[in-house]
């Protein structure tokens, strides 16, 4: 079972270090510690950055912190139920 909080904090930990405001996934590639390798995993899920950005619908671009994008990530894995 996937901890939707922890799944949460490690992305905001990872692309927290992004310059804000983002105006594309591209802006946030230096942020993460692993580049697009940077995996996230929780319970049965596991998805590298790249692969996520792959899976997502695009967001809404600009973001100005990183909480309002994990937000919408989040809120796009569960409408495609990959959490």
């Amino acid at each position: 079972m996937v901890d939707k909080d922890d799944l949460r904090q490690q992305m905001i930990d990872a692309f927290g270090g992004a310059d804000y405001p983002i105006s594309s996934p591209m802006d946030l590639v230096p942020a993460l510690p692993n580049g697009p390798s940077t995996k996230f995993e929780s319970g049965d899920f596991s998805m590298t950055a790249m692969e996520l950005n792959t899976k997502l619908s695009g967001g809404e671009f600009p973001y100005d912190a990183p909480e309002d994008f994990v937000d919408d990530i989040m809120d796009d894995l569960e409408d495609q139920d990959l959490i």
